[in-house]
């Protein structure tokens, strides 16, 4: 397998460009003005495949002899790999039959099929399918081609950070989502390479700091578990072949919470009108850990592949955790008007109502005690508390209780 040599990382930058979109850099004036820095996000969520994946899978394929490519290929992945091996198999006429775990989402099953893929569903996470795939890589002599301990995938990978230099030549930071560490190995590498100066951010879901662990261990270790909303990321154990360059070129490693991509969602959404998957918000929700004031940073969006269903659950636990939509009960006497009297005072207050929920059986004497559940909008937490005080001053004493928009 080659290693990681200038001249590799200019021939993979040329042949990805087969393959993918211009992925011009996206200043960010929101970020930009929330971290003092210059902040400009590498869209990968707007590939073709929906990720960066097909730059590695496409220069690994186009590295293999005619032979190995008519024998076909197999990969495991989460998602993302699964896309861009399938694609970049179908570029070059050959047979991909692709492993995924059983918990993967359908539009990431589907895609990956729409590419003329084979798709097996087997294990519950990445690292039971990859052991499939490389059992049935054997018994039928497929090509497998690993979604990111692999030198040549690596490289197709680092492309990214040519182009982030060649565009944005002062660039101080690069942060890239760690996973198996692929793509932080490709982009970590090339760009110390075409400047040293550059500093390279990789960032981890913390329940899932497979390069954090493997870093304090000195080697690769394999965590008790990756149970992380970052599903692309989740993995386990990072590539042996790629850790000893990873260990060189990547400067620090942040970790977030599974919390923090909700909010890093709901930003994207609003301030860029882009859908990015959780584990391509990773670099977006680390900025703030970080003192970047003026400084030149790259966040990767390293891919935007999530379904409705996820999509409508964060947008939900995003507007909650901000207070944007909050639930209160309160306690009224069963009698005429007292309804009015709520509404009367959350209107007067700017609040929204979205849903009511009466109950006369809170308490034996009604006359004592009807409950009202009251869930409404608001601008944020300081306009709900405005509503609260509202309600208080109006005698009505409102208990907060946890939203739930069904």
């Amino acid at each position: 397998m080659e290693s990681l040599t200038l001249e590799s990382f200019e021939q993979a930058s040329e042949i990805v460009k087969k393959v993918t979109l211009p992925t011009k850099l996206v200043y960010s004036e929101y970020l930009s003005k929330e971290t003092g820095g210059k902040i400009y996000l590498k869209p990968e969520n707007m590939q073709y495949t929906g990720a960066y994946k097909v730059r590695g899978s496409y220069y690994k394929i186009s590295r293999m002899s005619e032979e190995e490519r008519e024998h076909g290929l197999i990969t495991a992945s989460a998602g993302n790999h699964a896309q861009g091996v399938a694609y970049a198999a179908q570029q070059f006429g050959c047979k991909a039959t692709i492993v995924m775990p059983t918990v993967t989402p359908l539009i990431k099953v589907n895609r990956t099929k729409s590419y003329g893929a084979e798709v097996i569903l087997h294990g519950d996470v990445y690292d039971d399918a990859c052991a499939y795939a490389l059992k049935l890589a054997e018994e039928k002599g497929y090509t497998f081609v690993h979604p990111f301990d692999d030198l040549e995938v690596a490289t197709g990978q680092g492309s990214i950070a040519m182009e982030i230099v060649q565009e944005l030549p002062t660039v101080d930071y690069i942060l890239a989502p760690i996973g198996g560490g692929g793509l932080i190995t490709g982009v970590s590498t090339l760009a110390k390479m075409l400047n040293p100066k550059i500093k390279v951010i990789g960032v981890e879901p913390k329940a899932a700091a497979s390069m954090t662990a493997a870093f304090n261990a000195g080697e690769p270790v394999t965590l008790d578990s990756a149970d992380t909303i970052a599903d692309g990321t989740a993995v386990k154990r990072v590539g042996e072949n790629i850790f000893p360059y990873a260990k060189e070129n990547i400067d620090e490693i942040l970790l977030v919470e599974d919390d923090e991509l909700i909010g890093a969602f709901l930003d994207m959404v609003e301030n860029h009108k882009m859908v990015v998957e959780n584990s391509g918000l990773l670099t977006v929700a680390a900025l703030k850990q970080m003192n970047l004031k003026g400084k030149k940073a790259v966040a990767i969006l390293s891919g935007g592949n999530m379904d409705v269903i996820t999509m409508s659950s964060i947008v939900q636990h995003g507007l909650i955790q901000r207070d944007r939509i909050f639930s209160v009960s309160v306690l009224l006497p069963d009698k005429a008007g007292e309804l009015v009297r709520v509404a009367k005072t959350i209107a007067d207050a700017k609040g929204n109502v979205i849903k009511l929920e009466h109950n006369q059986f809170v308490s034996t004497n009604r006359n004592a005690a009807v409950e009202l559940r009251i869930t409404m909008e608001a601008f944020g937490t300081e306009h709900k508390n405005e509503i609260l005080q509202a309600l208080e001053d109006e005698g009505l004493r409102p208990r907060e209780i946890s939203a739930k928009l069904y």
